[in-house]
Parts: C-alpha cells; sequence; structure tokens
C-alpha cells in the first residue's frame, strides 16, 4: 500500500500496536529541498534526535529537535515534529508518577502553546504519546495548525494497527497543511519488531522529487519485557 497521506506527508508519526499486542510507534521524515534532506536521527540514552550532517548550524525550529523521548520504568513515549516533544514527554511523566489520568486535553494544551512553524508553508505540530496506564496502554495523537484551535484525540487501535498523523497531504508539487479535522490515517502492520516497523514506514513512503528519494529517515520502536527498543533508517 502507498503511504495514506500521499507522496509527500512531510513529517509523519503513527502509534498502535503489534501483531504480539505490544505498544509500537513509527516516525518518518521527508524533504523536497536539498537543505531539509541535509539531517539524520541519531539514538541517544532515552532520545532519538534529528540533526544536522556534519557542521551545519542547529536550527530547532525546523530541521533539528528531539523528535522521540521515551521512559521504560513508566512506558511512556512521546514523539513529536520539534520543539514540542520535552513539555509533553514531562507532561506526561508527571501525570503518570502523581496518578492522575492521561487525557488528550494536556496535549492539545501544550500543542496550542506552541504555534504552527514560521515558515511559508504554516507547518503543524504534530505529536503522539503512549502512557501506561495500570498495565493498559493509552494512545493519544495531537495537532496543531495556524489557522484553527489544537486538537488531540485518544485512539484505540487494534493489535497489528496503527494510528496516525502527517504535516502534510496532498501531492509533492502542492503539500497541504493536515487540517484538524481531517480522517486520521492508519496501518496495518503485522510485524512485531522495531527494524521491522521502520521499514515497513521506509519502504512504503518511497517518492521521488525532482530526480531525488525523499526520505531522510524512517524510526520504528517496539515497547517489550518493561523496555523500549528502537530502530533507524538515515538516508545519510
Amino acid at each position: 500500500m502507498p503511504n495514506p497521506s500521499g507522496p509527500y506527508p512531510g513529517r509523519q508519526l503513527f502509534i498502535g500496536l503489534t501483531g504480539k499486542q505490544e505498544p509500537c510507534l513509527a516516525y518518518l521524515v521527508t524533504g523536497r529541498s536539498p537543505e531539509s534532506r541535509q539531517r539524520k536521527a541519531t539514538a541517544a540514552e532515552n532520545t532519538v534526535r534529528m540533526g544536522p550532517l556534519g557542521k551545519t548550524a542547529l536550527d530547532p525550529l525546523r530541521f533539528h529537535y528531539t523528535a522521540l523521548k521515551y521512559d521504560n520504568s513508566s512506558g511512556l513515549a512521546v514523539l513529536t515534529n520539534g520543539l514540542q516533544t520535552e513539555a509533553i514527554y514531562e507532561t506526561y511523566k508527571l501525570l503518570f508518577d502523581v496518578g492522575t489520568p492521561a487525557t488528550q486535553d494536556f496535549m492539545a494544551k501544550l500543542l496550542e502553546g506552541a504555534k504552527a512553524e514560521p515558515d511559508s508553508l504554516h507547518t503543524p505540530r504534530i505529536a503522539g504519546a503512549i502512557v501506561i496506564e495500570k498495565g493498559n496502554p493509552v494512545f493519544i495523537v495531537g495537532i496543531k495548525t495556524h489557522d484553527a484551535p489544537a486538537a488531540a484525540y485518544r485512539v484505540a487501535p487494534d493489535a497489528s494497527h496503527l494510528t496516525g498523523i502527517s504535516t502534510y497531504q496532498g501531492d509533492l508539487d502542492n503539500p497541504q497543511p493536515t487540517s484538524p479535522t481531517a480522517r486520521l490515517s492508519w496501518l496495518e502492520f503485522k510485524g512485531s519488531s522495531p527494524d521491522e516497523v521502520a521499514q515497513y514506514l521506509h519502504d512504503l513512503s518511497a517518492a521521488t522529487y525532482k530526480d531525488e528519494d525523499i526520505r531522510v529517515c524512517a524510526i520504528g520502536g517496539v515497547y517489550s519485557g518493561g523496555s523500549w527498543y528502537t530502530s533507524i533508517i538515515n538516508r545519510h
């Protein structure tokens, strides 16, 4: 199947369950311009960070940020397309620590404060969180565009299904920001390992723009046996 958000999803995230009913996640970065492709994902402690190649200057508003942060002791994992990762992670970690239910309202408020990205396309802020409550995973996705209030949704995926959201919808020449009211996308994923989920999202997202592969990286993660395990596929 092709990518459910079209040939150019921009940055995209999915959360759900493997066939073994273990929490899992997937993250994709694509880029049309040479500059947007000059980056890579790197694992560091309990994070995966998007960063520059070589000595390129940091640009935290657009290209360089913590894409994924997780906590093995609580099972929490948060993935986003920008600076909102840390705030969402710390909020849901605090909720877990004090025993407060993890509702989608917290994510919506944080995304509203982050606003859309300050670029010509008004790129939306997107986020996904997996929180373990009383031994059961809770799945939340959210989005903030420049012209509408932030929206966040609690979803309940079946085994082998992942629910997702992307920054863009549409074709490569005319990408449009995803609407907060758009139907969430989904994938049917038969595998069970982080390598498999990263490869699956990477493969179905194959597309070229001006004869260049737009895929920058794909990240997969699975929570199994009390720990998060991740896998990364980089263009570079």
